[in-house]
């Protein structure tokens, strides 16, 4: 009885030493590889190329936190807020005064109809398009007639009549007129009005830039130095393609909001827009996490009519992997 019980008990297996996988630790060296070839490879090349499993890839990469939105980065790119301004405009706007320029009637009354529809005001500009219902002549015509006055008031001048271009179009100056009104109150909005002044992100470029000498015939930095003076920041470095389009929504906002108070100092700094080809170049280097996010780079490509710059290729090449 006690042999056939002995027999029945559980038997413990012996396990050989010499074939238990022992797991090796991870260097400091394999962590700052792996990440850095995760920004132009998929995990599963990483995994190839570093020899290291691809669960410990995964594992080091999600980690990290280098490629997951980046917050601090964020907060620097992004316009103040919107502010209940305390100013009240006056209830009944005053029309511009109605002056002979031309000596053509209707010519001059078209100049200012365009001169009440540049205010932006849309109680104004709502009059202007009905005041110019009872202009009976042709786009065609009017625009032949202004363009002819140019010509004649500035002889040798070949650009002059470029400003009669669309010069009819009443309908087409409104919609900008409005679009660029409502682009200055919300500059005042955000800014209490010194939105012509350094941003945050403004002054950022420039300290990081600081003693770089600009050259070529449009000025511009060489794009290798500022790579290298950007990348010193490291947290303030795009992690992600959707930090990217973040940080290039800023510039274009920040750009339209100025350029709608004052087309001269649309651009802000040097610095500023060589940080905004330097995000460019990122998204021809920092890899998709998913169809949606390439997606999207693909759709700012066409919207942004930056398709064709000499990075576009090589962005293109990166989306498709």
């Amino acid at each position: 009885m006690n042999a056939v019980m002995q027999d029945d008990a559980p038997r413990k297996t012996m396990v050989n030493p010499a074939k238990v996988a022992v797991k090796q630790p991870v260097s400091d060296e394999q962590r700052r590889q792996v990440l850095d070839l995760r920004r132009r490879h998929s995990l599963r090349e990483v995994a190839e190329a570093t020899g290291l499993p691809l669960g410990t890839v995964k594992t080091l990469v999600s980690r990290s936190g280098a490629f997951r939105d980046n917050d601090q980065h964020r907060a620097l790119f992004t316009l103040p807020p919107i502010k209940v301004s305390q100013e009240t405009l006056p209830s009944v706007p005053e029309l511009p005064p109605q002056e002979v320029v031309t000596g053509d009637k209707e010519v001059d009354a078209v100049l200012w109809l365009r001169s009440i529809i540049n205010t932006g005001l849309a109680a104004l500009i709502e009059l202007a398009m009905e005041a110019a219902k009872r202009i009976k002549t042709s786009h065609d015509v009017l625009e032949r007639r202004y363009r002819d006055y140019l010509t004649a008031t500035n002889p040798g001048n070949p650009f002059a009549a470029m400003s009669s271009f669309g010069f009819a179009d009443l309908e087409l100056l409104a919609s900008r007129a409005i679009e660029q009104h409502q682009l200055r109150l919300e500059g005042v909005a955000r800014f209490d009005g010194d939105l012509l002044a350094d941003t945050e992100a403004d002054t950022f470029c420039i300290d990081a830039l600081r003693g770089l000498e600009a050259s070529g015939q449009f000025g511009d930095f060489d794009k290798s130095e500022v790579a290298a003076r950007f990348s010193a920041h490291p947290e303030l470095l795009p992690h992600t393609l959707a930090d990217c389009l973040y940080e290039l929504d800023y510039w274009n906002q920040l750009y339209r909001l100025r350029n709608a108070v004052d087309r001269d100092a649309s651009d802000g700094p040097a610095e500023a827009t060589a940080r905004d080809w330097f995000v460019f170049s990122l998204l021809a280097e920092i890899r998709p996490r998913n169809k949606a996010e390439a997606l999207a780079v693909f759709r700012y490509l066409i919207a942004s009519q930056r398709d064709d710059m000499t990075e576009s290729e090589a962005i293109l090449c990166n989306l498709i992997g």
